[in-house]
């Protein structure tokens, strides 16, 4: 097994349960427990893994409202843009897009209202977002 393939395997193990132990993960990739830890700081150091996190079903959040909200940027203050949307509390997520938008945002707020709220006195006061597409999560399939 070549060093692209671990590192392959053990991402996409992590991909599917990012709480998975090491010796979990080892089991599974079939490599020791401290390949597994070089991997994951080697992975963790070059920026390929950014974080950890929980998967969530919207529909059994009573308090709290997601969404994916596509951003439009005028190009002259894209850089800007970025830099003011990354420090918005609620952004959870922030990605590039070659879709419909130019940028994609996942959105956390306690419910519509404040989810409208963060949409209409956060993000579309940043200088340079032209407009905001919000699609409210119902409920994860998969």
């Amino acid at each position: 097994m070549n060093s692209e393939s671990t590192a392959r395997d053990i991402l996409s193990i992590l991909e599917a349960d990012a709480k998975a132990s090491y010796t979990e993960i080892a089991d599974r990739a079939g490599v020791s427990k401290p390949t597994v830890r070089k991997y994951v700081d080697q992975l963790e150091d070059e920026g390929v893994i950014v974080g950890y996190s929980a998967d969530v079903d919207p529909k059994k959040l009573t308090d709290r409202s997601i969404a994916l909200v596509g951003i439009d940027l005028e190009s002259e203050r894209y850089i800007d843009a970025i830099r003011d949307l990354k420090t918005v509390d609620h952004v959870e997520s922030l990605f590039t897009s070659s879709g419909d938008h130019t940028v994609m945002a996942e959105v956390r707020a306690c419910d519509g209202d404040a989810l409208g709220t963060v949409i209409d006195d956060e993000i579309l006061t940043v200088e340079g977002v032209s407009a905001a597409h919000p699609s409210v999560l119902q409920e994860r399939l998969k």
